[in-house]
């Protein structure tokens, strides 16, 4: 991997990990638990329980990505990072940029 590229990988992470970071944020407020007391109705309090558990489960996949990515940025020097694991061949610079945390060719991710 040239040295150009890896200074783009880490750019990318970095912005990624920041993105990521305060979207966590922002869906940890939106999980907070809803209080009986609220004067909301029966519907509207089952709509937002609702709500919840979907930003629970994103919330949940953007920490499996913030774990990923920072998983990639600590691997970025080896020898082998930006090499498929599975063939072994170059993954292209385009993939890695738009999908950083990518550990397999478009080949052998299909």
């Amino acid at each position: 991997m040239k040295a150009i590229h890896t200074k783009q990988i880490i750019n990318k992470l970095d912005k990624e990990i920041i993105s990521t970071n305060n979207k966590i944020k922002e869906y940890k407020k939106l999980t907070s638990p809803i209080a009986p007391e609220n004067a909301i109705g029966r519907i509207t309090r089952m709509d937002a329980i609702n709500n919840k558990s979907v930003v629970e489960a994103a919330l949940r996949n953007l920490e499996n990505k913030i774990e990923n990515l920072l998983l990639v940025k600590k691997n970025i020097n080896d020898k082998d990072f930006g090499k498929c694991i599975k063939c072994k061949t170059n993954i292209p610079i385009k993939r890695i940029m738009f999908l950083p945390s990518s550990r397999t060719c478009v080949s052998c991710a299909s």
